[in-house]
């Protein structure tokens, strides 16, 4: 009988837990506490990838082992690059306002970190995933009407593809879950490298309601 696999995800985000649970994974949560401020670098693509790993390593340290299961550690951060500028979380409504003055009409880059540690077998796997975003030329109405929902001031960029800003972009370059802050083909990637298969990893109740198995 093969070891159980558990997979805990380092991170608050309820759109990254959705996703999970949206392919058949049911994570546990544990909300790392990193201070992102911590962290400075000119590369988005650096910056997202280390923050990624500090989320991942904070949790790790609070675990317990269980002999009887193996534990994946999952940390994801995300960063927009836009007009040579990197923009996580707007600090506050007025700033989410001005970056959407400036993105509207344009394009920018979202590069999301991601972090797997194997807890007992001491070995980890990690990559970014980049999508080119374009944003819709929206009025000054549109956006203070967005930006008074509060949820551009919860997420890197300050918009979202799975809420109510994926009115708000003409298109995507690249993996649409990478924008939510987790892609599921790196996933199944950096699993590969650790010699597992994103299937272990199911659990969710199928359509038709008949329980979907450990395969690994």
């Amino acid at each position: 009988m093969s070891t159980p696999l558990r997979l805990v995800l380092a991170s608050q985000s309820p759109a990254r837990r959705k996703l999970l649970q949206a392919a058949g994974i049911e994570p546990d949560v544990l909300v790392s506490g990193v201070d992102e401020s911590q962290v400075v670098s000119d590369r988005a693509e650096d910056l997202c990838l280390e923050l990624a790993r500090l989320k991942a390593q904070a949790v790790l340290g609070r675990l317990r082992p269980n002999p009887d299961e193996r534990t994946l550690v999952l940390g994801c951060d995300s960063v927009l690059a836009f007009d040579g500028e990197i923009l996580g979380k707007p600090a506050d409504a007025a700033d989410a306002t001005r970056r959407w003055q400036r993105m509207r009409g344009r394009s920018g880059v979202l590069h999301t970190g991601h972090c797997l540690l194997d807890v007992g077998h001491e070995s980890r796997a990690e990559a970014v995933a980049s999508t080119t975003v374009h944003f819709a030329d929206i009025s000054d109405a549109e956006i203070a009407a967005y930006v008074a929902t509060g949820e551009p001031l919860a997420v890197a960029g300050a918009f979202t593809i799975d809420g109510l800003g994926g009115a708000f972009l003409t298109g995507i370059e690249g993996d649409p879950g990478t924008v939510v802050g987790l892609s599921l083909p790196l996933l199944r990637n950096l699993l590969a490298e650790l010699a597992l298969n994103i299937t272990d990893l199911w659990t969710k109740v199928a359509p038709g309601g008949q329980e979907i198995e450990h395969l690994g």
